[in-house]
Order: structure tokens, then C-alpha cells, then sequence
């Protein structure tokens, strides 16, 4: 039976989140593996030949003549240097003549080369900036990839913010399949992922089958093993599908099996701790929050806020009042909207208990929030007549590290605005 590659790739990942990455190799990223031995050799390799024919006639293809009349120095190089796309050297002429910057996106990450290889630093940053605003659940992994090759910290960085806020999102997306196996590691071995173990084992599965028909290795029991943090899905979890995957031996099932079910557990070659995942925070803009026995009604009126933040966050819900006159349910209908565009909705219900706390509702996906834009924050509900409501708003309030303004909305039909009413906190992760 052939032994796939994935075995070894995937122990070799085991070794590390047991016994933590060695200090002497560990990655400049917090929470990020270093980069495969095999990725730095060949670029280490790589670098070695281009340097040593820097200036050298062998097999040179085109010679620049530098230097005034009569006293000129003709110097050689090499096509496979210095060709680029054309659509991306045109961009890059266009910037040097005009200070023009006109980025197409098919053409950004050719034209970022283009721009590293002739030290062109405002239009590589012009580049990446452009990548940055594109991010979505369908490419960030392999713009991540791109950003290694490229040697890109910053952008490498905020795919990584990305991916661990959209983990969901991204993890399904078939931009994760065709991703290389390091920056599958790097991924993969997350702390802050903000998504089920068991998504994490089916992109898993999903990666190997097609990196397998890349290989042009068979779709096997055997090739299809992975490294999963399975002891962190609950047994019916790990019942439903990952006992059923076969992909594990007998043995392990077993074994994984009593793991959930003994007092004595046996041991098991997959890492036992939970993902951390993020920490969502709260923006609370009101002081204070009351009741009168003839105002707030939460009846199918809509209660909206605009608000603005000075970094880039994720928001990952709202916190609602609920009920002033004894315990009561909700139907809720919360939206997320940029420029009359709907971002994220949920329709849900919740369970008010009565008191002045607030009541989290939550998006299905967290959405990526951009600085100093401005989106609105909806919620429709109905339910108890009588209800409490915010008051003593605040126009800017501060939350870590990130500055909320708030203002008005036009789409609030229920009395809610900037010092007083419904939406009394946005939860977001930074």
C-alpha cells in the first residue's frame, strides 16, 4: 500500500504542538510554526546561483551600457532576472513617469514583483495595501502563501488576523486546497482559529485528497491520515464523522474511544489542548440603562446605529436589552450594512431574564471592518412591550486599542440614536 507523504508531514506537526517549536528556529510571528527546512533550502539555494552571476558574462543575454561617452561600463545580466509580466512592467513605467498608480487585480501580485525587483518601494506598498483591502475568505490563503515567497511580514501577518477571525469561512473555501504544504503547517497549527475542531478535519481531509491527485498518489484510507486536535471535538462529534472517516487504524479509534469514555485514558498521538481561539470585546456606548412603565417597545420597529473605528476589527455580533417586566423571549433580526449593502444577518432568538444586563446575538460569520469607514448596525425585534433602553450615550468610546465613533442612522424607525436606546454594545475581535 503506498505511504503517503501526509504521514510523516503530519507527525512531524504532532512533535511540535506537543513539545512547542525550539527557540532557535522559532518564527518572528507570534503563533506561527517556522518555515519548513525544505522551503528555506531551496530558496537559500536559489539565492546562492543569482548571486553568483551578478555581473558575470556566462551565458549573459542582454548588456547595459552605462556611464557618459567615453567614459561608459557596459555590464551583463540575465533575462530570467529581469523578465517580468508586461500588463505589470507597463504599470510599473506608467508609476516611474507619471506617479501614477493604476493596480488591476489579476495583475497586483505580478506587478508587487515587479516592483520588489526594480526597488520600487511606493508601489510595492501600493501593492500590498491593495491586497490587503481585498482580503476575502476565497483567496487569504493563498495570498498568504504569496506573501511568504514574497517575504511580505506585514501582509503575512494580516492573512494570518484574517484566516484566525474567518477560520470557517476560510477553512471551506476551495482557495484552501491549493495551498502548499508549509503554509498549510502554518495555517493548521493556529492557536487563535475561531472555528470547531471538526471543520478543521474535514479542510484537512479536503486539502490531502486534492493534494494527493496533484501528487498523483491514490485517494487512500492510508493517504488520507491527518493531524486533528480530535481529542477537543466532543464524542458525538468525533462519532458522526471522524470515527467514521477512515482514516484511522482500529487501534485509534478505539483508543480514542475509551480516551472520551475511561477513567483511566489511555495515550494519544494527537494533541490534546484546545485551540484558544479569540477573545471577542465589548464596546459599550451607553453609561447608564432604565426602564418607564410607558416607553421602550422592542414590536418589530427597527433600532439602528452607525458607528466608525480607527483600526481594522472583526465584529462578531451585538449585545441587545431585553425585557424590563419579567423573563421573556425575542425574535431578533440583526444586520450588518456598509452603503445600503448587507455584510452579515442573523435571525435568531433570545431568552431575556428580566434584569438591565444585555443579551449577546451573534452573526454566523464574523465581518472584517475596515478604518475609518462607516457601516450601520440594525436590529429588528419583537417580543415584551415593555423593555429597558440605554441612555447617557457616548459620541467616541475607547475599547483597547480601538476608537468607536458612533452617530445617527437613518434607518432607526424605533427611537434609538447616539444618547439613548437599543444596540448597546458591538462585539468584536482586534
Amino acid at each position: 500500500m503506498v505511504t503517503c507523504f501526509l504521514i510523516s508531514f503530519f507527525e512531524r506537526s504532532a512533535d511540535r504542538l506537543e513539545c512547542g517549536p525550539d527557540s532557535a528556529t522559532a518564527s518572528p510571528l507570534p503563533g506561527t510554526p517556522p518555515p519548513h527546512p525544505e522551503y528555506l533550502g531551496d530558496r537559500a539555494r536559489l539565492r546562492l546561483k543569482k548571486k553568483k552571476q551578478k555581473n558575470n558574462e556566462l551565458m549573459a543575454d542582454v548588456h547595459f551600457v552605462l556611464g557618459p561617452p567615453g567614459a561608459t561600463r557596459t555590464v551583463p545580466a540575465h533575462k530570467y532576472v529581469l523578465a517580468v509580466a508586461p500588463v505589470a512592467f507597463l504599470i510599473l513605467l506608467k508609476y516611474m513617469y507619471s506617479d501614477e498608480i493604476d493596480l488591476e487585480a489579476d495583475m497586483v501580485l505580478a506587478t508587487l514583483y515587479a516592483a520588489k525587483k526594480y526597488i520600487v518601494p511606493a508601489l510595492a506598498k501600493a501593492c500590498i495595501n491593495f491586497l490587503e483591502t481585498s482580503l476575502k475568505a476565497k483567496n487569504a490563503c493563498v495570498l498568504l502563501s504569496q506573501s511568504r515567497l514574497f517575504e511580505e511580514p506585514e501582509l503575512t501577518q494580516r492573512c494570518l488576523e484574517f484566516i484566525d477571525a474567518q477560520a470557517e469561512m476560510v477553512l471551506r473555501s476551495e482557495g484552501f486546497c491549493e495551498i502548499d504544504r508549509q503554509t498549510l503547517e502554518i495555517i493548521i497549527t493556529r492557536e487563535a482559529f475561531n472555528t470547531k475542531e471538526e471543520v478543521v478535519f474535514e479542510a484537512l481531509l479536503n486539502w490531502a485528497e486534492a493534494e494527493c491527485k496533484r501528487q498523483g498518489l491514490p485517494v487512500t484510507p492510508g493517504n488520507k491520515r491527518h493531524l486533528v486536535r480530535i481529542p477537543t471535538m466532543t464524542l458525538e462529534e468525533f462519532a458522526k464523522r471522524a470515527a467514521q472517516a477512515d482514516i484511522l487504524t482500529l487501534e485509534e479509534t478505539h483508543a480514542i474511544f475509551l480516551w472520551y469514555t475511561a477513567t483511566n485514558k489511555p495515550r494519544l498521538d494527537f494533541p490534546l489542548t484546545k485551540r484558544k481561539g479569540l477573545s471577542p470585546q465589548r464596546c459599550h456606548r451607553f453609561q447608564s440603562s432604565v426602564y418607564r412603565s410607558n416607553q421602550w417597545q422592542y414590536r418589530g420597529h427597527c433600532d439602528s446605529i452607525q458607528f466608525a473605528v480607527d483600526r481594522r476589527v472583526f465584529i462578531a455580533g451585538l449585545s441587545l436589552y431585553g425585557s424590563s417586566s419579567g423573563k421573556a423571549e425575542y425574535s431578533v433580526k440583526i444586520e450588518l450594512k456598509r452603503l445600503g449593502m448587507v455584510l452579515a444577518q442573523n435571525l435568531t432568538k433570545f431568552m431575556s431574564d428580566g434584569s438591565g444586563n444585555t443579551f449577546p446575538v451573534w452573526f454566523e460569520h464574523s465581518v472584517q471592518v475596515e478604518q475609518d469607514i462607516c457601516y450601520t448596525a440594525s436590529a429588528v425585534l419583537d417580543g415584551s412591550n415593555l423593555s429597558y433602553f440605554g441612555q447617557e450615550g457616548m459620541t467616541e468610546v475607547q475599547c483597547g486599542k480601538v476608537a468607536f465613533q458612533f452617530q445617527c442612522s437613518w434607518d432607526s424607525t424605533n427611537g434609538t440614536g447616539v444618547q439613548g436606546g437599543q444596540i448597546p454594545e458591538l462585539i468584536f475581535c482586534a
